[in-house]
C-alpha cells in the first residue's frame, strides 16, 4: 500500500511513496503525532535526480527490516529541497555546522518542535568504512530519546541558539566595505585557479558560474588579463570534458575528478541557465566562436529535452538510467550517455568509428580507469581528446573530411541514444530555476542577434505569468507540476525573476515586463527585507512552520537571493530612478560588509552587486520607432559589446522622456549622470561606447 506521499506533487516524494517507510510530507500532521507519541522526527531532504539519494532509499528505505525500527520509534518526514529550499537551508546549516560537510540525501533528527539535535548525510544501511550504519543510529537515537530525555532536549535548544547567532546579520555602522575587497577576492580565486585544467581547488570540481560572472567583470573593468584568461580557460575546458554531454549538448552537475572528464550525470536546469550566460557573456568579451557554439548546444539541448509544453522549463534529469531495457528496475549512474567501442562499430561503420572514436577518447577496453564501483566497465565517457586538426593528421585527411564524419556520427549516435530509456525527468516547473533560463535566452537573443531565442524566453515568462502569479493577491507561487501551483515563492524566486524580466526588457522593450519587475521587487522589499539591519530573509516573517529565518548570502551552485536582489535593486534604481531601490540596495552591501572584507570568495555574485553599486552609472535610452533598421543597428551594436554596469531603456518609461530626433530612432548614452549629445545611427553610437564598462572611480 503507498503511503502518505501518494497525495503528493513532488517527483522526488512520489518516488518513496511505495516505501515501507511510514513517510509523511512537510507539515503540522506529522509534527503533531509525534508530539502526541512522544516520538522524535526522522527528517530525510533530497530531491529526484539526486544518485545517493536513490542508494539510501534502495538500501535503508526499501529494507522491510529497517522500515520497522523506523516506524516503531520515529515520525518520518520527506522533504524534497527543490520545493522547499527554506527548510532545506536551515537543517543544512545544522548539518554544515556539526559535521563540517553537507550534502543530500540529508539526514536529521529533531525534537517534536522541529528543533533539530543530530544530523548527517548519507547513512549506509550497516557499520561500513568505519562509519556507524543506519540501523546503529536509529536503535542508539532511540536509546537515548527514551533514557536520556531531558539531554537530547537541552541539547537541542543551545543548537537552535547557536544557529539563530551564527545567522544574524546586520548592517555595520561604518557602511559598505571598501572597495579593496573585489582586489582580494581576485586574488584569493587566482591562488587557487587551476592554470592547466581551469576550475578552482583540486578534484571534485563543481561549475560555479558566480564565479565566472565576477571574473570576467573584474578583468574587463580593471583591465585584468588574467582575471579574463580564468574565466576562458575554465570555460575551455569544461566544454571539453566529459562533463559536457558531446553528444546532446548541456552540462552534467558535476566532474569527480580534476579534469572534468567523469561527470555526475545528473542534468539540473540552473547549471543549464547559469552556463549559457557565460559562454555567451564569454563571447562578448573575446568574440571565440566555440562559446557562442556552446551557448547553442545549451539551448537547443533545454529546448529539446527541459521543454514543457506551455513553454515553461522542467528542473532535472536523472543521473542514473537503466542499464538494460529488458532489467528496468537496474539502473547505473550515466548508462544513458555511455557507450561500447563494438556499438560505435556496428552503428557507423569501422572509417566513421575510428575518426570518432580519436575525437572522443573512446577506446576499444574503455577509457575510465578509476571506476571503483564498475558502473562504466568497457564503456566510454565521450571527451574531446584530439583537435579536428589533429584527428585530419592522423588520418591523414582535411578538417572538412573529419567534420563531415563526425557530423554523420554524431547524428546517428543521438538518434540512436534517444531509443535508449532516458533518464528520469523530474517534470516540475521552479519559478526561481525558470527565471534563470529566461533571462539566458534573453540574453542570446541580444549576444546571438536572433530574436527566435526572445520568442522562447517570452513563452516563459507568459506561462509564470499565467500559472504561477496571484495577480489578485500580489502573491508568486514556487512550483507548478500537474495542473497544480503552490508553494509561496521565497526570495530567490521574486529576485530572479526580478532579473529575468529586466533581461527580457532589454531584449523586447515591452513595458509590461518593467513594470511586473517594479512590482515583484516592491513586493520582495516587503516582504523578505529587514529594514532595520538590512539585507533580506529568504523566508516570510511570521512562516510558522519554521524555527530559523535565515538571510542567505553563499552564492554555491545558485546565486543566493541577496545577491540577486541586490543587483536587481541597483538596475531598477537606475532604470525607474526610484531611490528607494538603490537605499534598499545599498543596505544590503553594508549588512553583509564583513562577509565581504574577510570571506569574498563565498560571495561572488555579491561582489557583482558590489561592482555595480561603485561604478560610475550608464543608462542608454533609444527613443524613436522599434522596428526602425537603424534602431535595429544600434541594439545590435550594444549587444556586441560587454557593459555589465549599463542599463538599455525605452524612452516613454518614466523617467526616461528623451525625445527621438525628427521622429528618427534616437540614442542617449548617459554616464555618471551627464548625457551625451543623441545620435541617430549605430556608427555615432558605437563612438560613444567603451569596449567595456568605464573603470570603477
Amino acid at each position: 500500500m503507498p503511503n502518505r506521499l501518494a497525495r503528493e506533487k513532488s517527483p522526488y516524494l512520489l518516488q518513496h511513496a511505495n516505501n515501507p517507510v511510514d513517510w509523511y510530507p512537510w507539515g503540522d500532521e506529522a509534527f503533531q503525532k509525534a508530539k502526541r507519541e512522544d516520538k522524535p522526527v526522522f527528517l530525510s531532504i533530497g530531491y529526484s535526480t539526486c544518485h545517493w539519494c536513490h542508494v539510501m532509499e534502495r538500501e535503508s528505505f526499501e529494507n522491510e527490516a529497517l522500515a520497522r525500527v523506523l516506524n516503531e520509534h520515529y515520525v518520518a518526514i520527506k522533504v524534497d529541497r527543490e520545493e522547499r529550499p527554506d527548510v532545506d537551508r536551515i537543517y543544512m546549516l545544522f548539518v554544515q555546522l556539526s559535521t563540517g560537510s553537507g550534502g543530500w540525501p540529508m539526514s536529521v533528527f529533531l525534537t517534536p518542535d522541529r528543533k533539530p539535535f543530530y544530523g548527517g548525510t548519507y547513512f549506509p544501511p550497516e557499520n561500513r568504512w568505519g562509519r556507524p550504519g543506519f540501523r546503529t543510529i536509529l536503535e542508539s537515537l532511540a536509546r537515548s530519546w527514551r533514557d536520556d530525555r531531558d539531554r537530547v532536549v537541552e541539547s537541542s535548544a543551545q543548537v537552535l541558539e547557536q544557529l539563530r547567532q551564527h545567522s544574524e546579520i546586520a548592517a555595520e555602522a561604518a557602511g559598505p566595505a571598501g572597495k579593496e575587497v573585489l582586489d582580494t577576492a581576485y586574488l584569493s580565486f587566482r591562488r587557487s585557479f587551476d592554470s592547466k585544467l581551469g576550475g578552482f581547488g583540486a578534484s571534485p570540481k563543481f561549475p560555479r558560474p558566480s564565479v565566472l560572472n565576477f571574473l570576467l567583470r573584474y578583468g574587463v573593468i580593471q583591465k585584468e588579463e588574467d582575471a579574463i584568461r580564468m574565466v576562458t580557460v575554465t570555460l575551455t575546458e569544461m566544454a571539453k570534458g566529459g562533463m559536457k554531454d558531446q553528444l546532446g549538448g548541456g552540462f552534467h552537475r558535476y566532474s569527480v575528478d580534476e579534469r572534468w572528464f567523469v561527470p555526475h550525470f545528473e542534468k539540473m536546469l540552473y547549471d543549464q541557465a547559469q552556463l549559457a550566460m557565460s559562454y555567451l557573456e564569454a563571447y562578448q568579451v573575446t568574440r571565440d566562436e566555440n562559446f557562442a557554439e556552446v551557448a547553442r548546444e545549451i539551448l537547443a539541448y533545454v529546448q529539446r529535452d527541459l521543454m514543457h509544453p506551455g513553454g515553461a522549463f522542467y528542473s532535472a534529469e536523472d543521473a542514473d538510467s537503466v542499464i538494460d531495457p529488458q532489467h528496468p528496475h537496474e539502473k547505473g549512474e550515466g548508462a544513458f550517455y555511455i557507450w561500447t567501442w563494438t556499438e560505435l562499430v556496428d552503428l557507423l561503420g569501422m572509417r566513421d568509428a575510428t575518426i570518432f572514436a580519436a575525437r572522443y577518447g573512446v577506446e576499444q577496453r574503455g577509457n575510465v580507469d578509476e571506476d571503483p564501483h564498475g558502473e562504466f566497465t568497457g564503456r566510454n565517457i565521450l571527451y574531446q581528446a584530439m583537435t579536428l586538426e589533429q584527428v585530419a593528421q592522423r588520418y591523414e585527411t582535411t578538417v572538412g573530411e573529419v567534420q563531415a564524419s563526425l557530423n554523420r556520427s554524431s547524428e546517428t549516435l543521438l538518434k540512436r541514444r534517444s531509443n535508449r530509456v532516458r533518464p528520469h525527468l523530474d517534470d516540475k516547473v521552479l519559478t526561481g530555476w525558470n527565471a534563470q533560463m529566461i533571462s539566458a535566452f534573453a540574453k542570446a537573443a541580444q549576444v546571438l542577434n536572433d530574436p527566435a531565442y526572445g520568442e522562447v524566453a517570452r513563452r516563459a515568462i507568459d506561462f509564470l505569468h499565467t500559472h504561477l502569479w496571484r495577480e489578485k493577491e500580489n502573491l508568486l507561487l514556487r512550483r507548478f507540476r500537474d495542473g497544480e501551483a503552490a508553494v509561496d515563492g521565497f526570495l530567490d524566486d521574486y529576485a530572479l525573476l526580478v532579473l529575468a524580466l529586466l533581461d527580457l526588457y532589454e531584449t523586447t522593450f515591452d513595458p509590461a515586463d518593467f513594470h511586473w519587475a517594479v512590482t515583484l521587487a516592491q513586493l520582495a522589499t516587503e516582504r523578505f527585507g529587514d529594514p532595520q539591519n538590512g539585507g533580506f530573509f529568504s523566508t516570510v516573517a511570521g512562516q510558522g512552520d519554521l524555527v530559523l529565518r535565515l538571510k542567505d548570502d553563499y552564492d554555491g551552485a545558485e546565486p543566493s537571493g541577496n545577491s540577486v536582489i541586490t543587483l536587481a535593486l541597483l538596475r531598477l534604481s537606475r532604470m525607474s530612478g526610484d531611490e528607494s531601490f538603490r537605499e534598499a540596495a545599498e543596505k544590503t552591501l553594508s549588512a553583509f560588509a564583513s562577509r565581504l572584507r574577510t570571506q569574498g570568495t563565498a560571495v561572488p555574485q555579491m561582489l557583482v552587486a558590489y561592482g555595480v553599486a561603485w561604478a560610475k552609472p550608464m543608462e542608454i535610452v533609444l527613443a524613436g520607432p522599434v522596428l526602425d533598421h537603424r534602431m535595429t543597428e544600434m541594439l545590435a551594436s550594444i549587444h556586441a559589446r560587454f557593459l555589465p554596469n549599463a542599463v538599455v531603456m525605452r524612452a516613454g518609461e518614466a523617467p526616461q522622456t528623451m525625445p527621438a530626433l525628427n521622429g528618427a530612432a534616437t540614442a542617449y548614452v548617459c554616464e555618471n549622470y551627464a548625457c551625451n549629445q543623441p545620435v541617430i545611427s549605430a556608427l555615432e553610437l558605437e563612438k560613444l561606447l567603451p569596449a567595456g564598462p568605464d573603470s570603477l572611480q
